[in-house]
């Protein structure tokens, strides 16, 4: 994985429909699922009870809570771009998700980003990014997402 640095702002726009990286793969723990049903208060028995979810869940075990997977978007953008110039970045929202495979514990997970759109407005420029969430040994990907993200000057 390399880091595509972006020499300012308005040079993001030359990287529209690119895939701009691939992110390192994320290993997703038990523990990690856990610590995210605990903060959120849904522990529904897929995510945090192994032993029935080993016995009854259609998954074969215990899955990441498609939020969890979703939530890491902005560890795999900064992982794989840096827009120069930008002092203030804004999680403006999704324009759409789609879960398509849940995320077995202790796999490992990576990003592929693309830039969408990208378009200048005074003071920042707003770009949407194709996040494509791929569980290692899958074919089909566990999550997609059109992120709308802000970037200030």
């Amino acid at each position: 994985m390399s880091l595509l640095v972006v020499p300012g702002m308005a040079a993001l726009k030359q990287h529209l429909n690119c895939e701009v990286g691939i992110t390192d793969y994320l290993h997703v723990t038990q523990a990690r699922i856990r610590q995210f049903a605990d903060v959120t208060e849904d522990w529904q028995w897929i995510h945090t009870d192994v032993e029935r979810a080993s016995r009854e869940s259609p998954f074969g075990g215990t899955v990441a809570h498609g939020f969890l997977t979703l939530a890491f978007v902005s560890r795999f953008l900064a992982e794989v771009v840096r827009v120069d110039g930008a002092r203030l970045l804004v999680n403006c929202g999704l324009n759409s998700v789609r879960f398509l495979k849940p995320v077995p514990a202790d796999a490992r997970i990576r990003a592929r980003v693309r830039l969408r759109e990208c378009t200048e407005e005074p003071g920042f420029v707003q770009a949407i990014w194709r996040m494509t969430i791929e569980c290692e040994g899958n074919r089909l990907p566990s999550c997609i997402a059109d992120w709308v993200v802000r970037y200030y000057e």
